[in-house]
């Protein structure tokens, strides 16, 4: 790679992180050399060459409420994320959850990637991290040449854990006369497919026995509990499954007289059309072939067509607290940021969130300014606060939750949960607007 001027940054991989990065710098004025090495290059998980291709689910998770990932959000909006206004142009109704059409979606952060003036696209493999002002943000499945180079500049073997995607299915495939429409919110977004105790006896029975994929080079590794494989969580007990995934709390069976059903299996829409819906919470690491035959086990199933199976892949990350501040950077080298899954973050949104960060940084570099810490009463600044300082020895890759946050005296004075939920996100919100509009110039 060539070294570039000193008022360009690299962004390496065009995944929701980089993609996202790639956008906030060239807003700002500064001109970017995104490198993605798709299609040139694939990944065991991708099947495109598009921009912020989703490889597991097509949720973001939730959009509304006090929960903390539609904290994550409001605040990411504040920034005016490209992810975001991506996801909202492409969204398909699944509730109080913002999903989305996957393919629409990836089409139009290409489209905005491809289109800005500031950015220099690049479709090849980046071996080496290049000189000068970088942002990597090449995700979980980073290239082995570059993760050596990582290892070699930063000093840390990388970890890994599990990550799964669920099986998607040809909406003209359902037997809607063994389902039906419905959400535990209310509203009729989700496809609801019951369960007797004696069909969900059976179909525990073969779950939990099927075969499955060998997991080759990477037994050490572990899974990632928010991602567990549904045959993974079966085998925690016979009823866990009815306390997650297919948990029929909420619900009631019209083809039954209204009854609450023994067990549920989820369908969420995975395109506008509706052709396509995927089986929320049923990731799995099971045999294409096991997949077919213990799922259309499920009697709305019996005869479901797959678009996708379910697949697994390694999701490597780093040992973040000996190697990042929480502005981002390297300890090792000011000019560099790490954003995306690979820091130990564990989610779509806390990924985008990251390239963020990093850009707002990176640009901050060029323009000679200092780097900046997003408040620790924010989701994000308490994320990025957690992934570089916690303990290196019981580093584990997080989500967004309110956890993250210390409980000054008033919060602790709320005992109910929501309410100090609802106390901590207005803070939080109140927080990063007063600090963008102190500390963050406008976007150019």
């Amino acid at each position: 790679m060539k070294k570039k001027p000193s008022d360009r940054v690299t962004v390496v991989g065009g995944g929701l992180a980089g993609s996202e990065a790639a956008y906030q710098l060239a807003e700002r004025g500064v001109f970017v050399d995104l490198y993605e090495m798709r299609p040139i290059t694939m990944t065991p998980a991708h099947h495109t060459g598009q921009f912020a291709e989703l490889v597991c689910s097509n949720s973001f998770g939730a959009n509304e409420g006090v929960s903390p990932a539609a904290l994550l959000k409001e605040e990411m909006r504040l920034f005016g994320s490209l992810i975001l206004k991506a996801g909202d142009q492409a969204r398909v109704d699944a509730g109080s959850a913002l999903a989305v059409d996957r393919e629409k979606f990836s089409a139009e952060v290409t489209r905005v990637i491809e289109s800005h003036p500031r950015i220099a696209i690049h479709r090849e493999v980046v071996e080496r991290i290049p000189d000068g002002p970088t942002i990597i943000a090449t995700g979980p499945l980073t290239h082995e040449s570059l993760t050596a180079d990582l290892i070699r500049q930063l000093g840390e073997d990388p970890l890994s854990f599990f990550d799964a995607a669920a099986p998607i299915v040809f909406g003209e495939s359902i037997d809607m006369d063994y389902a039906f429409y419905g959400s535990r919110e209310g509203g009729q977004d989700y496809i609801n497919c019951p369960l007797t105790k004696e069909q969900y006896e059976r179909f525990y029975e073969a779950l939990v026995t099927a075969e499955q994929h060998e997991k080759h080079d990477f037994e050490d590794a572990s899974f990632f509990e928010g991602c567990l494989p549904i045959e993974e969580l079966a085998r925690r007990g016979f009823k866990t499954p009815l306390f997650g995934p297919m948990k029929p709390v909420g619900l009631s069976n019209p083809l039954e007289g209204g009854r609450r059903p023994y067990a549920v299996v989820q369908l969420r829409r995975d395109n506008a059309a509706g052709s396509l819906w995927s089986l929320v919470g049923f990731q799995t690491n099971l045999r294409w072939g096991e997949q077919k035959r213990v799922f259309q086990m499920i009697p709305a199933l019996h005869r479901a067509e797959f678009a996708r199976y379910g697949v697994m892949h390694r999701n490597t990350y780093l040992k973040s607290p000996k190697i990042l501040t929480a502005a981002l950077n390297t300890r090792m080298r000011p000019d560099l940021w790490l954003a995306g899954q690979m820091i130990g973050v564990e989610g779509y949104m806390e990924s985008a969130a990251s390239g963020i960060l990093a850009a707002l940084n990176a640009a901050r570099y060029v323009e000679g300014e200092d780097p900046l810490v997003l408040p620790r009463e924010t989701m994000m600044g308490a994320l990025f606060y957690y992934i570089s300082h916690t303990d290196p020895a019981s580093f584990q890759p997080m989500n967004a939750t309110f956890g993250l946050f210390d409980l000054p005296p008033e919060a602790q004075a709320i005992k109910d949960k929501r309410e100090r939920r609802q106390w901590l996100k207005d803070r939080a919100l109140r927080t990063l607007a007063d600090f963008l509009d102190q500390r963050v110039s406008h976007y150019a």
